[in-house]
C-alpha cells in the first residue's frame, strides 16, 4: 500500500491509484458507469453483481471491467 491510504491497481490493463478503502462497486461508481451493466473480473475470477458492494479493492488488484451498451 502506498502513502496517504492509496493503492495501486489495474483496470482493464492500465495502471490506477485510488483512495482505499473503496469496494468495487464504489469503484464503478466512480468510473461513471452503472454497476447493474457491468461484468467484472478481479484477478482472474468472475464477481458476482450481487457482491461487488461487498468486495473491498485490494492493492494490486487487476480488474477487468467490460460494460453493456444497447443499442440499434
Amino acid at each position: 500500500m502506498t502513502e496517504n491510504n492509496n493503492i495501486t491497481i489495474q483496470i482493464n490493463g492500465e495502471k490506477h491509484v485510488i483512495e482505499s478503502p473503496k469496494t468495487i462497486y464504489a469503484l464503478i461508481e466512480s468510473l461513471e458507469l452503472n454497476p447493474a451493466k457491468v461484468a467484472v473480473e478481479r484477478n482472474m475470477e468472475i464477481v458476482p453483481r450481487s457482491t461487488l458492494a461487498d468486495v473491498q479493492c485490494a492493492d494490486g488488484d487487476a480488474l477487468e471491467i467490460v460494460h453493456f451498451v444497447g443499442g440499434g
